[in-house]
């Protein structure tokens, strides 16, 4: 049997010197996994650690304590423990370490247990085999991501590794600081106490913990006039607050004790997240704060209840509500409540987070580093769009840790071996960047593992380029067999970036099973066109499609994307797949807005696909995009394109009859289709006495539904050569006229709702509009019958 003892004394200093501190350790036990087992429970016998406050993240209950799996770490937000283990022997999952690191207290121990450290990166385990997409197999999957793993442990302060076979210590992570002055509680209680003349109850800021937490509940006093009315005696007196902070500074309970407060003075409050886990620290304080106000307030720690413990709405007797949302709904009830919050904001789109400025009273509070969300995308995107809202904005930030001392080391270390703090370069160092210097380079593992700087540049954009990008996005981009980066860089600092994911080039019998329902992973573009579009030969063709791509924001507006997307399909042309064929297309799919639309379209992509039902995070319809670069991608564009085409009138007046009309212009004026008019003489006598005549569109709408599909498909109405400039002269109807085929036409909006959309004064008004409109598409795309009977009305 293995003598631990050197174990126990490791765990032994290493809590010694956290609790004397208030940081945290990281041990890790490399080795064997039963002996990995034998030494942590040592450790923790060691450390005299409290079985109740510790939890296992594992596959088995092997420590006597609470046990949750990897795949379940998420439920560790929001608590407090005294130590973490976490057994990575059949997996390492980049989120659940992301996760789990800020459940452990100041004095506490995070537990690493690994396989050997000097073989881990050869080894494959459950996380790699989601890398490996078909066609590819999990022995196409390389160990990159843990190789820097094992790298920045061994790097960094504060971390104790144990061979546990060899029963070795390779490094005590004791740190012998220096004695530093420490402020008591009575100093800290002193600072806080001194907050005067407040809006909100004095007993919420006595829940306060930290100055900075304070501060920011002082800040979210601007939300304070929601109760009582006051929004619609004063709705030009709009507020805005922003409250950023790390992970673990206390922002989500400053948001819920500034709820509990509006809540206690009759106001109703919104609240919204991805998840609802993420706001359950919001309602946990709000409702301890209303329970002391009532005073009916709990004896037992807080922070220990589970999410059974806290309802997703909390309503007062004497008036005032507190009630969660999905993101999407919420966006559509901000408008009605006397305040909203929107915790975890970056992990929310700029599109729905832009749709919460209809509240007269709104929060957004947002984590900077971490796997939550890009705070600097948020900070970047969303705070241009803020500042140009009527909204006074008034900003707060935390810095101060809640859970332990600031400098923390295990803090440091997390951030650096997941990357949560990665960020593109300063805007001075590519602030003269154009198309013409930039070099094209295409980023393989190799050399970002090379290059920390070049590394953190890169994931630091493709942070920028999506609202959910994740500790596990990491290791893909490090480990995955069919993700690839293209870049353009500027003096070797990267200015534009783009994600690419190999799809298609799939066996026939797979091509099969996909056909009849079964989920392939990692091939959504052909997965799409397949099971939905009902195409089985569209998983052949082999394509990159863009999983993401971003510009450096000091540096936009200046071609740059569009250069990267051309050094994209260069690179495609030469690349070859594992079969030694070639790349037949790009594709890309998001969630369509306008703007996105016509950048893609400008770029030669062409819409193949609306989805039918909105995204659940974004709020969006989502659209696929594909540029053909073979004749066989050629092939599977132009019948995909013809099929949209023939399908999409019917679908707009049906589950699209809410999509936003710009979005429809858009996305019809991309596709590179022969439009089909199949009307019947009695049909054009329809359109002409509707738009010359005396006619009504109502008596019958498919002829001028089938006409104005044409119209936007048609490359000689001026709507293609328009596809990159929505306001291009040359087209035959204007931006008004367009959304009125859309709406009344197209997705078959009554009257009364596009007159008030598009802002006729009557009815009558919006029919002759309508009527005028057709006019100059009888003259372009009538027949013979058509233009005599148009003659007759000229007579």
């Amino acid at each position: 049997m293995t003598d631990f003892a050197a174990v126990a004394n490791v765990a032994a200093a290493l809590r010694g010197e956290a609790a004397a501190l208030d940081e945290r350790r990281l041990l890790v036990l490399a080795g064997d996994r039963d002996r990995c087992y034998d030494a942590a429970s040592e450790a923790l016998d060691a450390t005299e650690i409290d079985r109740d406050a510790t939890t296992l993240i594992g596959p088995d209950d092997r420590l006597d304590c609470e046990r949750v799996d990897q795949r379940r770490a998420v439920e560790l937000l929001g608590t407090t423990r005294d130590a973490v283990a976490i057994d990575c022997h059949d997996a390492l999952r980049p989120n659940a370490v992301g996760r789990v690191v800020g459940a452990v207290d100041g004095g506490g121990l995070l537990v690493l247990l690994a396989p050997p450290l000097d073989e881990w990166h050869e080894r494959r385990d459950g996380f790699d085999e989601s890398l490996a997409v078909p066609p590819f197999d999990v022995g196409d999957v390389t160990g990159n991501f843990r190789r820097r793993f094992v790298d920045r442990l061994r790097a960094h302060r504060g971390v104790a590794i144990v061979d546990v076979d060899a029963g070795t210590v390779e490094d005590d992570g004791l740190t012998d600081p220096a004695p530093r002055l420490e402020l008591g509680s009575d100093d800290d209680a002193e600072s806080l106490s001194t907050v005067v003349d407040t809006a909100f109850p004095r007993e919420a800021y006595d829940a306060c913990l930290t100055g900075d937490q304070a501060d920011a509940l002082g800040a979210l006093e601007a939300l304070a006039d929601a109760g009582g009315g006051r929004a619609e005696e004063e709705p030009d007196d709009a507020q805005a607050v922003v409250v950023e902070a790390d992970r673990g500074r206390g922002k989500s309970s400053a948001a819920g004790l500034a709820a509990g407060s509006l809540v206690a003075d009759g106001a109703d409050v919104l609240v919204t997240a991805a998840e609802f886990r993420g706001a359950r620290e919001i309602f946990a304080r709000a409702g301890e704060l209303l329970a002391r106000l009532d005073g009916n307030a709990r004896d037992d720690d807080p922070a220990a209840s589970s999410d059974r413990d806290v309802p997703r709405r909390i309503d007062r007797p004497d008036g005032g509500s507190l009630t969660f949302a999905e993101p999407t709904d919420a966006a559509e009830r901000a408008g009605d409540a006397d305040a909203v919050i929107v915790d975890e904001a970056a992990a929310l789109p700029v599109r729905l987070l832009e749709r919460f400025l209809d509240a007269e009273r709104v929060a957004f509070a947002t984590t900077v580093h971490g796997y939550e969300g890009a705070g600097r995308g948020f900070s970047v995107r969303f705070r241009d769009r803020l500042a140009e809202s009527r909204h006074e904005v008034t900003d707060a930030t935390l810095a101060e840790p809640i859970r332990y001392a600031a400098g923390d080391p295990v803090e440091a270390w997390a951030f650096d071996a997941l990357l949560l703090d990665a960020r593109p370069p300063v805007d001075q160092l590519v602030a003269d960047a154009d198309p013409e210097t930039a070099e094209r380079r295409r980023l393989d593992a190799d050399d970002l593992l090379a290059d920390p700087n070049l590394l953190r540049e890169t994931f630091g954009l493709l942070v920028l380029a999506h609202y959910r990008t994740e500790p596990n996005d990491l290791a893909r981009l490090l480990d995955a067999p069919n993700l690839s980066v293209e870049a353009l860089l500027v003096d070797g600092h990267v200015v534009s970036v783009a994600l690419l994911a190999r799809e298609g080039g799939l066996p026939a019998d797979l091509r099969g099973d996909m056909y009849d329902g079964e989920r392939v992973r990692g091939n959504m573009l052909p997965d799409v066109l397949t099971t939905q579009l009902r195409d089985e030969d569209a998983a052949a063709p082999t394509g990159w499609r863009v999983l993401r791509i971003a510009t450096h924001h000091a540096a936009r507006s200046r071609g740059l994307g569009s250069e990267l997307l051309s050094a994209v399909r260069e690179r495609a042309v030469e690349a070859g797949g594992p079969d030694g064929t070639g790349i037949d297309w790009v594709g890309v799919g998001y969630g369509a807005t306008p703007e996105l639309l016509d950048f893609w379209a400008a770029n030669g992509f062409e819409t193949l696909h609306l989805s039918t039902t909105r995204n659940d995070a974004s709020g969006e319809y989502s659209a696929i995009m594909l540029d053909a670069l073979s004749d066989a991608g050629r092939d599977l564009r132009d019948r995909t394109a013809a099929r949209f085409a023939r399908r999409i009138p019917s679908v707009l007046s049906d589950r699209l009859d809410d999509l936003d009309p710009d979005v429809a212009r858009a996305a019809l004026r991309s596709v590179d289709a022969d439009p089909e008019l199949d009307l019947t003489d009695w049909e054009w006598r329809v359109v002409v006495g509707s738009s010359y005549g005396p006619g009504m569109f109502d008596v019958s709408p498919r002829p001028f539904r089938r006409l104005a599909a044409a119209y936007f498909l048609d490359a000689e109405s001026g709507t293609a050569d328009a596809r990159a400039d929505s306001g291009a002269d040359d087209r035959l109807l204007d931006d008004r006229q367009e959304r009125l085929l859309v709406l009344r036409v197209l997705q078959a909006r009554d009257w009364e709702f596009v007159e008030e959309r598009l802002g006729y004064h009557s009815s009558g008004q919006c029919m002759r509009a309508l009527g005028a409109a057709f006019q100059p598409l009888v003259d372009r795309f009538g027949s013979e019958t058509a233009l005599a009977e148009r003659e007759r009305y000229r007579e």
